[in-house]
């Protein structure tokens, strides 16, 4: 083979593997992973503080099998989770509730939120038409991090920092956790060195998130982005298309329930 070619060849490999992580990134092997790969624990936690507890993709052995509810309801569905305030944009009341499963390293978040979101939030939410809830998934430990940081934000920055972590992916998503880097994009909302490092520490609030992400696979939760429209369940990324052709045969008909609907936000 001639060294042109073996370049190109190479060149397609790199392309090929580097898609391929890009796609991992998104799904939940049920191991520790940043973009699909493994996670060497002794590399990832060296430089952990104190009493540093990630949510982990690792399953419970002492829960048992989780069990997975088929034909999810409004009321499965809808009503936020005991432990920590909901993430929602939109009028409690609209007709519609659209949510979201994400994690913040997953590339598909990161292009419905760029390409699909502001359309969605200027024709439905901002309308009244549909409320749009939030809720954590996070996938591998690096992810983990950076959700507990997007929890320790004012409730009024989530929105602003969750766009932040994912637009700026690049300078923060790597094999091994970046505790600078994650907290420098939590900087850029007004969180602390000082608040950063005590909400790694709070184990309540990280339990409350292993919680939401839990209740997520009881709801047959398996990647990001996962998203409900009312109690239907959509395991793939939405585009407006898609949005419209589902959204507005329920705006036309009786209004649907939206049970123990939190204010908005």
């Amino acid at each position: 083979m001639n060294p042109r070619a073996a370049r190109g060849n190479s060149l397609r490999t790199l392309v090929l593997l580097a898609a391929a992580v890009a796609l991992a990134a998104c799904t939940n092997s049920g191991a520790p992973s940043i973009g699909g790969n493994p996670v060497n624990a002794s590399a990832a936690t060296a430089d952990s503080p104190a009493g540093y507890n990630p949510l982990t993709d690792t399953p419970d052995p002492t829960a048992g099998a989780r069990q997975i509810i088929e034909n999810p309801t409004l009321t499965d569905v809808i009503p936020p989770g005991p432990d920590l305030p909901e993430i929602a944009l939109g009028r409690a009341d609209a007709p519609v509730t659209i949510i979201k499963y994400m994690s913040l390293t997953c590339p598909h978040c990161r292009a419905f939120h760029r390409d699909v979101f502001p359309q969605l939030k200027r024709e439905y939410i901002d309308t009244g038409k549909v409320r749009f809830v939030l809720r954590e998934f996070p996938i591998g430990k690096s992810s983990g991090t950076a959700t507990i940081a997007l929890r320790c934000a004012a409730p009024d920055k989530y929105v602003a920092l969750y766009g932040k972590y994912l637009d700026q992916q690049a300078s923060w998503v790597a094999q091994e956790i970046r505790f600078d880097a994650i907290f420098a994009v939590a900087q850029q909302v007004g969180v602390t060195r000082a608040q950063f490092d005590q909400c790694l520490q709070n184990q309540p609030m990280i339990d409350g998130l292993k919680r939401v992400k839990d209740r997520g696979r009881t709801l047959g939760i398996i990647g990001t982005p996962n998203f409900f429209i009312q109690n239907k369940r959509v395991k793939s990324t939405l585009t407006m298309a898609e949005i419209r052709s589902q959204v507005d045969p329920l705006l036309s008909g009786p209004p649907a329930a939206t049970a123990n609907a939190a204010p908005a936000r």
